[in-house]
């Protein structure tokens, strides 16, 4: 297999432009799931918002497309963090942007606020893997941490539940860290805590420094040959366009609801 090298030239977030070309499966993979996203929110505001019954929304599949979604979202977004030349810009754009999408959905008022969503994981995440990118945990020791991250994320999946579990076996965790609304950032959702996008740092956060030391390990060692090979023009234009896509996506199809 011969060897891939990237550097970025850019401060977009994902697959930069690479001295040897783009990743461009990484960014297939990512217009794909931008376009799930879309008829996810749109199949979401025709059943919830305007009370129009899709037989096929319902539970467990409207959660397994609902992480088939986040979870690609954020595992691309951590193997971003090797590719990134200032991972602190990322994390305060990413913040600031948090705060618009709150303010926007609380004065709007058409749903639930989203209060600690994804786009806020992703900056506390990108945050703390700046943070790491300080230490020797960066330049080493990649697969024991990502292999930690994984079944960490396993274990803590149900937390905001108020218990953490390996396999059928349940610990429940201690009330009180859940009667503060001042850890719901964490993942202890207060008792009058309301989100319509939740995504806490733990344990989702996790799911990011996992694909964090994958990007790290590859960029120490090499970049498989696969991220360059796949191709679709369609896909990687959207997979380049991500947070405008995400910002206006919502309006836009609440819009047509209503018109239609």
């Amino acid at each position: 297999m011969p060897s891939y090298h990237a550097t970025q030239d850019t401060h977009q977030d994902g697959p930069e432009s690479l001295r040897l070309g783009r990743l461009y499966t990484l960014d297939v993979i990512r217009g794909f799931t931008i376009i799930s996203m879309v008829l996810f929110h749109m199949c979401y505001d025709l059943q919830f918002l305007q009370g129009k019954f899709l037989f096929f929304f319902q539970a467990p599949f409207i959660d397994i497309w609902r992480a088939s979604i986040s979870w690609v979202f954020l595992i691309i977004a951590g193997l971003s963090c090797s590719l990134s030349r200032n991972n602190l810009y990322r994390a305060l754009r990413y913040g600031l942007l948090a705060f618009v999408i709150w303010l926007a959905t609380t004065l709007a008022a058409v749903d639930a606020p989203i209060n600690f969503g994804i786009i806020f994981c992703i900056a506390a995440s990108t945050f703390i893997a700046w943070l790491i990118e300080q230490t020797i945990l960066a330049k080493r020791w990649h697969t024991i941490q990502l292999v930690a991250c994984v079944m960490l994320f396993l274990l803590c999946l149900p937390l905001a539940a108020g218990f953490v579990s390996i396999g059928q076996v349940k610990l429940m965790l201690p009330t009180g860290l859940y009667q503060s609304e001042w850890l719901s950032w964490l993942g202890f959702p207060g008792p009058h805590f309301v989100s319509g996008d939740y995504y806490p740092l733990l344990p989702y956060g996790l799911l990011y420094m996992a694909g964090a030391h994958l990007g790290w390990q590859w960029k120490q060692l090499e970049y498989p040959e696969w991220l360059f090979r796949y191709r679709c023009d369609l896909l990687e234009w959207i997979g380049r366009h991500p947070l405008q896509i995400y910002i206006l996506h919502q309006p836009i199809i609440l819009l047509l609801c209503y018109a239609l």
